[in-house]
């Protein structure tokens, strides 16, 4: 077939098909990757060490390095940004985001709220002489 009825571009084969920044280059992957393991090691590094001290900071220093882990993947590995796709590809990581933030800030409601209306209260972590004489003072009752 010649190129007068097929041209090579009729179907969008042409060299240019891919938008810039569509795919990443071994060093934007190795830059990703290297992201990936810090923001994978200073949280483990946290919990390890006790270093913050604070259960619910470290927690929350936590839940912000996996926040930015996602974004780095969502750039680096997704390639998203605002030039592919006529800017939809960043729009979806704006609604990816805010999915995120409803997740984690939702789950840490939950455990907190479970973690105040589960767990035992200073009336159930009474030692042997105070239950006795809860004991006694109801036994004394009328």
């Amino acid at each position: 077939m010649n190129e007068a009825v097929h041209p090579h571009d009729a179907h969008g084969h042409n060299d240019d098909h891919h938008e810039e920044g569509a795919h990443g280059s071994f060093g934007s992957y190795m830059i990703g990757f290297g992201l990936s393991v810090i923001l994978t090691a200073i949280p483990f590094w946290l919990v390890m060490s006790g270093y913050l001290g604070d259960r619910q900071l470290t927690a929350f220093v936590i839940m912000a390095f996996a926040a930015v882990q996602v974004v780095v993947h969502m750039i680096y590995f997704l390639h998203m940004n605002t030039r592919i796709e006529g800017g939809w590809s960043f729009m979806a990581m704006m609604l990816t985001l805010v999915l995120v933030v409803i997740t984690l800030s939702g789950s840490m409601w939950v455990m907190y709220h479970l973690n105040n209306n589960m767990m035992p209260h200073e009336q159930m972590n009474m030692d042997a002489t105070q239950e006795m004489r809860v004991m006694h003072n109801m036994s004394e009752m009328p």
